[in-house]
């Protein structure tokens, strides 16, 4: 066993756990002030609820055993309760319960994330019971899709899921996915899209009229979540090598591109570069770079992080003039991040991409992966959340969401300046 790589493993699920408070800083600091205490804990109730899920049959669905078989939405009744894992098998490189957690991680934050396109309407409960829901019947079994890795018994991959293993057999080669652009990003940016269309606009809905109220804590929010992201993508590569070197450089790269690119958008469009958008630009480019960290060349990374920049910047306006609410630019970033982070991967990865001494197929197969998760995802996601909204509601009244929701759904104010009593 390679105490090492364990070591590596452990440190970065402990990065990626980190991301979750992050984000809900960063959603904490977009939204009105009586509402900042509802939009941290979607964060933090994720981050228990999903913790709890992902031990009792989370992995179980997500990586139903080391068998050669793909089985996309089956259960390995043995890994219930994490039963069959709790000690490593013979030629092992690492402990099992080091990627256990790992993964459990990635679960947490990727739920977590699709709270941002509901934020100042939605009931604590029901967003809970969605969590639940579009975790067990879209996430995990993406999850398999994507990172259902088998080991062999030398404790190398033996198999991925059809996403990245499945679509080989056909096209020759399979779709690259390094640390979660289709599980992850465009996962959530679906549901998230989903869900702005079952919930509804907020009062008063137009460009300009919700402003964030702590941009402090957007920039806060952004540097825990740059900070863990290098836990997200280095540690995807699990072990402590050159491919994790290079997903890591690579993180460094396309978001400080991004951020610049999304400043420059700004400082054309609206004159002035915000901090805010400082802070949106690199988790754009943190987002876009997912899924291609271990397959860029550096310069290629800083070129995918100025596309996404710009792109994302702009993306973010589609909610005003399509009209769907997507409170905290979920979709704009998330999805569309995603999406361009994917597809970019069929022209310039490494060998396969077209431009890159490759052909068509990786662009082909990147298009397959992407579009197959945003359509399971968004479709699901807008079942199990008009059926909550139909039956215990999902949305706030009116009156309450124009008063603020912190007192109403949790009894306390995120911010107490005076003591009333004084």
């Amino acid at each position: 066993m390679d105490q090492g790589n364990t070591a590596f493993i452990l440190i970065a699920a402990a990065l990626v756990l980190l991301m979750t408070p992050g984000l809900a800083f960063f959603y904490g600091g977009l939204v009105k002030a009586k509402s900042v205490i509802s939009m941290m804990m979607m964060s933090f109730g994720a981050l228990g609820l999903i913790g709890v899920l992902w031990v009792i049959y989370g992995y179980a669905i997500a990586f139903p055993g080391a068998d050669g078989t793909l089985a996309p939405w089956s259960i390995d009744a043995g890994a219930v309760g994490l039963t069959n894992v709790l000690e490593p098998g013979e030629g092992a490189a690492y402990p099992p319960l080091a990627f256990v957690a790992f993964q459990a991680t990635f679960a947490i934050i990727t739920v977590a994330l699709v709270s941002g396109a509901i934020a100042d309407r939605a009931k604590f409960g029901a967003w809970m019971v969605f969590a639940a829901v579009w975790a067990t019947v879209v996430y995990f079994p993406v999850a398999s899709w994507v990172f259902n890795f088998g080991l062999a018994e030398d404790g190398s991959f033996a198999y991925g899921g059809w996403i990245t293993h499945g679509l080989q057999d056909v096209f020759g080669v399979g779709a690259i996915d390094f640390a979660g652009g289709t599980a992850v990003h465009i996962n959530a940016g679906a549901a998230a899209l989903a869900l702005a269309l079952v919930l509804g606009k907020r009062v008063g809905f137009q460009k300009g009229v919700h402003v964030p109220h702590n941009p402090p804590f957007v920039l806060l929010g952004a540097g825990l979540l740059w900070f863990g992201w290098f836990g997200f993508n280095a540690g995807s590569e699990l072990a402590a090598d050159n491919t994790a070197a290079l997903a890591f450089v690579n993180t460094i790269a396309a978001p400080a591109a991004a951020l610049l690119a999304w400043l420059l958008v700004e400082k054309i469009k609206d004159g002035k570069p915000t901090s805010v958008g400082a802070a949106s630009g690199a988790v754009a480019g943190l987002v876009a770079i997912t899924p291609a960290c271990g397959s860029l060349d550096p310069i290629w990374a800083i070129v995918l992080g100025l596309i996404a920049g710009a792109v994302c910047a702009l993306a973010i306006e589609l909610k005003f003039k399509l009209g769907f609410d997507d409170s905290l630019d979920v979709v704009g970033i998330h999805l569309v991040g995603g999406l361009i982070g994917t597809l970019y991967l069929g022209f310039f990865a490494r060998g396969t991409g077209l431009f890159m001494g490759g052909d068509a197929s990786q662009l082909i197969v990147q298009a397959i992966a992407a579009f197959a998760v945003l359509a399971y995802s968004f479709v699901l996601a807008y079942i199990i959340g008009l059926v909550i909204e139909k039956t215990i509601g999902f949305r706030v009244k009116n009156e309450d969401e124009i008063a603020g929701i912190d007192t109403v759904i949790h009894g306390e104010a995120g911010y107490v300046l005076a003591d009333a009593k004084s």
